[in-house]
């Protein structure tokens, strides 16, 4: 019996917290899929840890086995009410940053001028990540360049990551060491649980996801993502030639409209077909 992990973002691809209209019952249907043993359910997200334990509580999610939070730089094996940081992913990206600090990577970046960085708050940062508010309009590709090759200077190797905040108006900026992202976390999480690509697949929606989309991992996005990503998505895919790995939610699954979980559910049907049986038995679909 193969073990599929499921790897899926959370805001605005499991949680219905878009604009975008939810299908009924969709995140009981997701539940009892995902409770088969045949699954190992991954969240993949920016939010902190506190952040993402009041998403699974208010918006009623099963629990994973692990979470991937804080973009990237932490990753947690869950046991009931236990969350084990794994320590072995620490020492890993922490490489990156050859022993310098986030107080380190603040003040090298207080400097920066003609940006209007305003760091975010303190329970939004940790050891290996920085994050600040930035004005919406900014040049992403500008910023990047100016704080990369500023802390390559000093030895410490980032990722660089630039997302917006549609509620508030908002740019944010993420700093993580190089080897901190959602999709170097997956392949970590892959290899230290033997997972093959071909049973691996990651969902989302926002364009701080399309590393992992593009990656070559199978790879769902909602049917409420934006055109922009699903075109940045499609055109990176295609010049790599491997447009076979993404599927887009269209919204032609069991009467469900294709947004939030039930993109994630059209998508594990179209790369693993036997799902489609499963569904079927699941009380809230019958």
């Amino acid at each position: 019996m193969k073990t599929i992990l499921l790897c899926s973002d959370l805001d605005r691809t499991l949680l219905p917290n878009g604009a975008q209209i939810e299908s009924p019952k969709v995140r009981k249907i997701f539940s009892q899929l995902v409770a088969r043993e045949e699954i190992l359910l991954a969240y993949v997200s920016g939010r902190n840890k506190q952040l993402v334990k009041e998403a699974i509580n208010k918006y009623e999610l099963p629990e994973p086995y692990f979470v991937i939070a804080d973009v990237g730089t932490t990753l947690y094996r869950i046991n009931g009410n236990q969350w084990e940081l794994d320590k072995n992913w620490q020492q890993e990206i922490g490489r990156d940053w050859h022993g310098s600090s986030r107080n380190d990577v603040v003040k090298l970046l207080s400097d920066l001028d003609g940006f209007a960085l305003r760091l975010q708050e303190e329970e939004k940062q940790n050891s290996y990540k920085v994050s600040y508010y930035t004005n919406p309009q900014l040049d992403m590709k500008a910023i990047r360049n100016k704080v990369s090759a500023l802390l390559d200077e000093h030895g410490i190797v980032t990722s660089v990551i630039w997302s917006l905040d549609e509620k508030k108006h908002c740019g944010l900026l993420d700093i993580l060491p190089q080897r901190a992202s959602k999709l170097q976390a997956i392949r970590f999480l892959m290899e230290e649980e033997k997972i093959p690509e071909t049973t691996t697949v990651f969902a989302g929606d926002s364009g701080n996801d399309l590393d992992a989309l593009t990656s070559g991992l199978q790879a769902i996005l909602v049917k409420n993502s934006t055109a922009d990503v699903q075109k940045a998505a499609l055109e990176e895919l295609e010049a790599k030639g491997l447009t076979d790995c993404l599927y887009i939610a269209r919204g032609d699954l069991h009467g469900m409209n294709g947004n939030y979980a039930a993109g994630v559910l059209e998508g594990l049907v179209y790369f693993f077909p036997e799902i489609e049986g499963w569904l079927s038995h699941t009380s809230g679909n019958e």
